[in-house]
C-alpha cells in the first residue's frame, strides 16, 4: 500500500488539471509536510471514493448532511498515511456495505476541492482545501445499506446517466469532478 507521498509521487495526471493539482500538493506537502494530513490546516488531505455496482451503471452516494446534496463517500485523513485506508474507512462508515473490490489501479484521480464555509457539530468551519484522493470500487447493489446519521440522510444507488439531477445548488461545483470520476461510464462522462 502507498503512503499520500508516493501516491501522489506516482500518479500520471489525468489531465493539465491534475498535473497542477498534483504540483500543489506536492508543494503544500514540501512547506506542511505530515500536518498536511491534519484538518486544523487551511490545506489537508481527504480520501474518497466512487463506488460503482458491477454493471457499471449505477453509483452509490449518501445525502450529505452539509451539502444538502448527493456526494459520493469520503473523509480526512486525520493523520492515516495511506489515502486507500481512509477511502475504505469511510465508504464503508457512510453506507454500510461490508465489501468493497478496488477496481481502479490504485489510485484513480486526485483533485484540489475548495470548501465553503460552514457550521458543523455546532461549530463554524472556515474556507479551506481538500487535497483529495479518489479511488474507484465496485460493490454488490444487494448489500444492505445503512445511513451515519451525524453525516448524512440518505444512501443509495443513483443511475449514472441521472446522477446530475440529484446533485443540489450547494454542491454544483462537484459535478464536473463527478464526470471526470466516472469517464468512461454512461452519459454523464466527459
Amino acid at each position: 500500500m502507498k503512503t499520500y507521498v508516493d501516491e501522489i509521487k506516482d500518479y500520471c495526471p489525468f489531465n493539465e488539471l491534475e498535473k497542477t493539482d498534483r504540483e500543489m500538493m506536492e508543494h503544500i506537502i514540501s512547506v506542511y509536510g505530515d500536518k498536511a494530513l491534519y484538518r486544523d490546516n487551511l490545506a489537508h488531505f481527504t480520501a474518497s471514493s466512487m463506488i460503482l455496482n458491477k454493471d457499471r451503471t449505477r453509483v452509490l452516494m449518501v445525502y450529505h448532511n452539509i451539502y444538502e446534496s448527493y456526494s459520493w463517500t469520503g473523509g480526512h485523513m486525520d493523520g492515516e498515511i495511506y489515502p486507500l485506508n481512509t477511502a475504505i474507512k469511510e465508504a464503508k462508515e457512510e453506507t454500510g456495505i461490508s465489501s468493497l473490490k478496488l477496481i481502479s489501479d490504485g489510485l484513480y484521480s486526485l483533485e484540489i476541492i475548495p470548501v465553503r464555509h460552514h457550521v458543523k457539530k455546532g461549530k463554524v468551519v472556515s474556507d479551506h482545501l481538500h487535497l483529495n484522493f479518489t479511488y474507484l470500487f465496485e460493490a454488490d447493489e444487494n448489500e444492505s445499506l445503512h445511513i451515519k446519521e451525524d453525516e448524512n440522510k440518505d444512501v443509495k444507488w443513483l443511475d449514472i446517466e441521472n446522477l446530475e439531477d440529484y446533485i443540489s445548488e450547494n454542491d454544483k461545483l462537484m459535478i464536473p469532478i463527478y464526470r471526470k470520476e466516472l469517464r468512461g461510464y454512461g452519459k454523464q462522462t466527459d
